[in-house]
């Protein structure tokens, strides 16, 4: 482990300016998990402290050097109320060679960009749903019904509410413009897989590993709604939808489904270059068909979101996860002098 003197900084963006009201609560997410994360280091026995990168990537640095942070618990997940400037924080990191926990510029840009992430995973023969990238809602859409909506480049299910599933021509229109305009980027149209859903959480601590099966329970979502992780049930507690999508871990399904999920888990997390930890989200059909949806680089990790709960029920101590995430950015210093990521 590292020295006694040694000084982590925990990153995290703020929100300013304000991009989506709707969705702010997740950005405000960000900085309840830094604390969160700071405070449990200090706990442990490491000098931690808060390092807000607000409008100025310049202060934000000049803070590093001032305060002699060594090592960057990078829990950035945008810049200047941008989401995908998540990866230049990380190569700004690169570039001048700060260690930082989590994953590097690459694999966050390409995770970021939903399509091309697909696209990457396909090529490797792994089990992705059918979908087109659309610039315009004129453009001929040419997958089945029903299908689902999202913003291509955008995470934490920003953009992905209830309406986004849509089962006719017309619905389809509303919700490709609606994506377009709302986040001025290209939609992710892509036909959605009815059944099961579930996420594996995988941890590197040289060799990556994967934690135990967590599955959203649907079986209690009122009648009309699409099973899904939309925005409000994944970020509104008050909300019917967050109260009627269970998370279950470990999840309670065959050891052969168990296994097939998390080869396909890790071969996901290679494939796009992951380091320290990533989550990769699935769809089963009722054909017991897997389909890969993403892999995030960067999930929530607060003590009440997936991937701590499936730390806890692997028996692995928060405080003791990052600390080995701490461990790994320095040892990637020592061993080439660089912050970069595995490509």
């Amino acid at each position: 482990m590292a020295a006694d003197n040694l000084k982590a900084g925990v990153a995290f963006n703020t929100h300013e300016p304000f991009i989506y009201r709707r969705e702010k609560v997740s950005e405000d997410s960000v900085a309840k998990v830094a604390e969160i994360v700071c405070q449990t280091l200090n706990q442990a026995g490491l000098e931690a402290i808060l390092i807000p990168l607000q409008r100025s990537m310049v202060n934000f640095l000049r803070k590093i050097k001032e305060l002699n942070v060594q090592v960057i618990v990078n829990l950035c997940e945008g810049f200047f109320g941008n989401p995908q400037w998540e990866s230049n924080v990380a190569a700004v990191m690169e570039v001048l060679h700060i260690p930082f926990t989590g994953n590097g510029a690459r694999t966050l840009a390409l995770c970021q960009d939903k399509h091309q992430a697909k696209a990457i995973l396909s090529s490797f023969n792994l089990p992705v749903a059918p979908s087109q990238l659309i610039t315009s809602a004129d453009e001929i859409v040419e997958l089945r019904f029903p299908m689902i909506i999202k913003p291509n480049s955008e995470d934490a299910s920003l953009g992905v509410h209830p309406e986004s599933v849509v089962y006719d021509r017309t619905s389809l229109a509303e919700q490709i413009k609606r994506v377009i305009e709302t986040y001025d980027q290209p939609a992710m149209v892509e036909e959605f897989i009815e059944g099961r859903e579930f996420n594996v959480a995988i941890l590197d601590d040289g060799e990556p590993k994967t934690l135990p099966v967590s599955e959203i329970d649907f079986s209690t979502m009122p009648e009309g709604y699409p099973h899904i992780c939309s925005y409000e049930a994944k970020w509104y507690p008050e909300h019917l939808l967050y109260q009627t999508t269970c998370p279950i871990c470990p999840a309670r399904i065959e050891p052969e489904l168990a296994a097939r999920l998390q080869a396909l888990a890790v071969s996901a997390f290679k494939v796009m270059g992951c380091r320290d930890y990533a989550r990769v989200d699935f769809r089963m059909n009722d054909r017991g068909e897997l389909f890969i949806l993403e892999v995030n680089p960067n999930p929530d990790t607060s003590l009440d979101a997936g991937y701590a709960r499936a730390l806890k029920a692997a028996g692995i101590d928060y405080a003791d996860f990052w600390k080995l995430m701490i461990s790994n950015a320095l040892k990637r210093k020592e061993t080439d002098g660089t912050a970069t990521d595995k490509h």
